[in-house]
């Protein structure tokens, strides 16, 4: 089976935006399913309802905007980044393609369980799409909201498995596309959470302890990306080294700069998948490759 595998990070996003929209120029879906994290489910969302630069649009002209990102508001109690505010201006101004998203191949995410602190992974229906895709999102203190259901409550996806490569291996996955948001020499470093980030999260221990292990499970997911276990094939697109942008960059020429590095990395995978087609002689319409645009 193949399956892609897509990193959040916020505005770093925006690369695997770049690349997921040159996948959908060339009309390239050659995966079994997909699993995305925070920022990541929803470049994989709308990859799979086909829409060409929303994940572009909602980066560089919504999330841009004070409305989502404030640190004004934060220090008066309020959100750092508004999780539903984005969400429902997204929906207003550039409606997701649900019914050619739900046509797709499944599309699961991550969430951590704050009860927990584990990794909770669901797929995305009509009914729970809302919910998944704030919870994946919300991370602690930056969005002071918390996303609940009867049964449990939420946080931002990334806080316990930020690479869910090891998720879709065991899905049954053997032929594994990953899309991270940072350069692929970035190592996690394990660092201690501070007594203002336990103070705030003193009614979520579980989180504190998941913060506090986050590099350990993010740094085996790397692990598994450069050494993978017999018979599997791991494919990696990652920014270069000079990636310009953070977590919280506002600046949209380098967001903008961010962008097109994805799109010439998708560019390229995808004319390295038409070579090895042609190599054996199989390049046909079914194979779900077109022809790139540039």
């Amino acid at each position: 089976m193949k399956a892609i595998v897509v990193e959040g990070g916020a505005m770093r996003g925006i690369f695997a935006a770049g690349v997921l929209d040159a996948h959908i120029e060339a009309d390239f879906y050659p995966y079994d399913f997909a699993i995305g994290v925070s920022a990541g489910t929803s470049n994989l969302a709308n990859y799979l309802s086909k829409q060409h630069k929303r994940s572009y649009d909602v980066i560089t002209k919504l999330a841009t905007q004070k409305q989502f990102f404030n640190p004004i508001r934060f220090i008066k109690k309020g959100h750092l980044v508004d999780i539903q505010w984005l969400l429902n201006e997204s929906e207003r101004v550039y409606p997701l393609n649900k019914k050619q998203l739900f046509s797709s191949i499944p599309l699961f995410t991550s969430i951590t369980n704050i009860a927990t602190g584990h990794a909770e992974y669901y797929r995305i229906d009509h009914k729970n799409i809302n919910y998944l895709l704030e919870a994946t999102s919300a991370m602690p203190i930056a969005y002071r909201s918390t996303p609940c259901t009867p049964e449990s409550c939420h946080a931002d996806g990334g806080i316990s498995d930020s690479i869910p490569v090891i998720e879709a291996y065991k899905r049954g996955a053997t032929d594994i596309t990953v899309i991270l948001s940072r350069p692929l020499n970035y190592r996690m470093q394990q660092k201690k959470v501070n007594w203002a980030m336990k103070t705030m999260l003193n009614q979520q221990p579980r989180i504190i302890q998941a913060l506090s292990t986050r590099a350990i499970h993010y740094n085996k997911a790397l692990d598994f990306i450069k050494s993978p276990p017999e018979g599997v094939s791991v494919n990696v697109l990652a920014p270069p080294s000079h990636f310009p942008i953070n977590r919280l960059t506002m600046d949209r020429k380098k967001l903008e700069t961010g962008y097109q590095m994805g799109l010439v990395l998708g560019y390229q995978q995808i004319q390295k998948h038409l070579q090895q087609l042609l190599t054996h002689g199989s390049l046909d319409r079914s194979s779900g490759t077109g022809v790139p645009i540039q």
